[in-house]
């Protein structure tokens, strides 16, 4: 099988760092910074007329028509610009929710009992395969309470244990979980997982770069600090993360195994969180300052490992595909339960 990228899929990767870097920029984040992490809607409008949201849906009603190789091309390079919002609930929720495919719809998620990301703004939050909107979604809202979030550009909400299931089925529990529904609930729980580590693997790779370049102009003692042994390792170290993360992505991308999602997830989480600390190592002490980007970096891997399939839920999946183990009963993975680590769904 060849996982090399054709033609079509370089010039999408490529277009879209190009309409990042122009509406995404180093001063448009800073200033979503200042304003507490709140969504630029006109952005997101700009994301949908791109078809980042409707890239998946077919071309009769009215997306892209592409795959998901595709949609982890594309969120590699979210990630790697460091582009704040619920986008791959968004993403999903194109052709199930009003406007989320065009991006008119800011729409969320309920990630077992993590945080709810951007509940504030939403205009819809998925639960499971369902969306709750309008006076159930207000319901919703009220009832939830702010929390610090530890990612600036990552609003979060804390709502009542299984307050998203009591939502969608009602006081009266009506809706019953089909086969049909359970089945398209993990297939989304899994897709968003893998579109999560998409994210994860474009912010390795940025602090990989990141910290080569600072390693190339910074000098002490007369040399440039990428000449010093210590700095070089950290450097390897930091790509040899990052490339089997990049293979494991995009193999999982092409095949859709759960147990593959799930080795991904686990290599690009680590490649982010780890290639950000060593990216701050190597910025030294302004690495540490609000003014660097690095400490961004390394805030929103800390929020993204512990969403969508986080990892002691993707270590016990892992090994139960591999023959090795089963899952434990009572523990997150038996249960389909994430356990609540720091939150940031959506």
């Amino acid at each position: 099988m060849d996982f090399q990228l054709s033609d079509d899929q370089r010039a999408l990767r490529s277009g879209m760092r190009d309409l990042l870097d122009a509406v995404f920029d180093r001063d448009r984040m800073r200033a979503a910074v200042e304003r507490g992490g709140t969504l630029d809607r006109s952005l997101w409008r700009e994301l949908g007329a791109a078809g980042f949201f409707a890239l998946r849906l077919p071309e009769e009603g009215g997306g892209v028509g592409l795959g998901l190789p595709e949609a982890v091309l594309l969120f590699e390079e979210a990630g790697r610009a460091l582009l704040p919002g619920p986008l791959v609930a968004t993403h999903q929720a194109a052709g199930l929710v009003k406007g989320a495919a065009e991006g008119e719809a800011v729409v969320t998620a309920v990630d077992g009992d993590l945080p709810v990301a951007h509940l504030a703004e939403a205009d819809a939050v998925l639960v499971g395969a369902d969306a709750l909107a309008g006076e159930p979604l207000r319901a919703f809202v009220a009832a939830a309470r702010p929390v610090r979030s530890m990612d600036p550009l990552t609003p979060l909400h804390r709502t009542g244990a299984d307050a998203g299931a009591r939502a969608v089925s009602g006081p009266e529990g009506a809706r019953a979980a089909t086969e049909r529904t359970t089945a398209h609930a993990e297939r989304i729980r899994f897709e968003g997982a893998l579109l999560t580590a998409a994210e994860q693997l474009g912010s390795a790779a940025r602090t990989t770069e990141t910290a080569v370049q600072h390693a190339g102009d910074r000098e002490q003692f007369g040399s440039p600090i990428g000449s010093f042994q210590a700095v070089k390792h950290l450097c390897a170290d930091m790509l040899a993360r990052t490339e089997p993360a990049r293979a494991a992505v995009y193999a999982a991308a092409v095949t859709g195994d759960p147990v593959e999602i799930a080795a991904a997830k686990l290599l690009a989480d680590e490649a982010a969180v780890r290639n950000a600390r060593d990216c701050l190592q190597i910025h030294g002490g302004m690495g540490f300052t609000w003014e660097a980007d690095v400490h961004l970096h390394l805030k929103r891997a800390w929020l993204r490992s512990a969403a969508r399939l986080g990892g002691a839920a993707a270590e016990e999946l892992l090994a139960a595909g591999l023959g090795a183990a089963r899952p434990y009963p009572g523990s997150s993975a038996a249960s389909g339960r994430e356990a609540p680590e720091a939150g940031g769904g959506g």
